[in-house]
């Protein structure tokens, strides 16, 4: 089975549905991460059913709201309403029958004072810590967003690495536009990588581009993908459904899926 995965579009279903079929594809959905769904636990039931009406690939994850999320936030309201929006989502990923959900670590990167590096460092451990222990039936992935570097992340990794059910969302692209020299990326978050996230851009701005439509060297990722990354999942993160089959022909057709 493919460790691939798709966003599915509920609009266009049938074709998302034939789309992974072909390729093997699991899916991961974005759905669930708008605050105002989240906050109708009517329409989260009413995606969710529609979606299970049909048969579903048996490899499913589900993004996590990520907007204004911040549990590290010194401002105790806006830590009990993050935490709301995690916990939500959670539940809606339950209520879909996936088994993992993504979030971001919000960080602001241009904030590199140590007291706010050790706060981030030492909140995400404790909310984290907490959440994992209640939710071991779910696989909890945090992803670099802005990151300047991986260091946060990979020291973030390290403390909660003794949860099996924590890992890495590694979103390459990011990593491409936001970071510094994508080799430095791969050797700190390798060992607690278990999901990543692919698409193209033109190495200026995160344009969700189908993959070989922008400037990545997709013949190193290659490279890279093969020595650390193959027991990770990947979600080719592009939304229209041609640009996924693109994608999916462009990765086929380098011998990476």
């Amino acid at each position: 089975m493919s460790k691939f995965l798709i966003i599915p579009q509920l609009k266009n279903i049938d074709e998302s549905l034939e789309l992974a079929e072909e390729y093997g594809f699991g899916f991961e959905f974005n759905d669930f991460f708008y605050p105002d769904v989240l906050d109708s636990k009517e329409r989260v039931k009413e995606i969710a059913a529609e979606y299970r009406s049909h048969k579903l690939p048996s490899l499913l994850t589900c993004h996590g709201d990520f907007f204004d999320v911040l549990v590290f936030s010194g401002d105790k309201l806006i830590r009990n309403i993050s935490e709301m929006r995690i916990r939500q989502s959670i539940e809606a990923a339950l209520e879909v029958g996936a088994e993992s959900v993504i979030f971001h670590t919000n960080h602001n990167p241009f904030f590199i004072a140590e007291s706010y590096v050790s706060n981030w460092l030492d909140c995400n451990i404790n909310f984290w810590s907490g959440i994992l222990a209640e939710y071991p039936q779910v696989n909890i992935y945090i992803e670099n967003m802005c990151d300047s570097s991986p260091d946060m992340l990979a020291a973030l990794a390290e403390k909660l690495s003794s949860f099996s059910n924590f890992g890495v969302c590694f979103d390459y692209a990011h990593a491409s536009v936001f970071g510094s020299d994508i080799e430095s990326w791969v050797t700190a978050l390798a060992p607690y990588v278990k999901h990543m996230h692919i698409n193209d851009n033109d190495l200026k701005s995160d344009l969700h581009l189908a993959v070989g439509d922008g400037k990545i060297d997709w013949n190193r990722f290659r490279e890279h993908y093969f020595r650390y990354f193959t027991n990770a999942t990947v979600l080719i993160e592009t939304s229209s459904l041609e640009n996924q089959r693109r994608s999916a022909e462009f990765l086929s057709n380098r011998g990476i899926i």
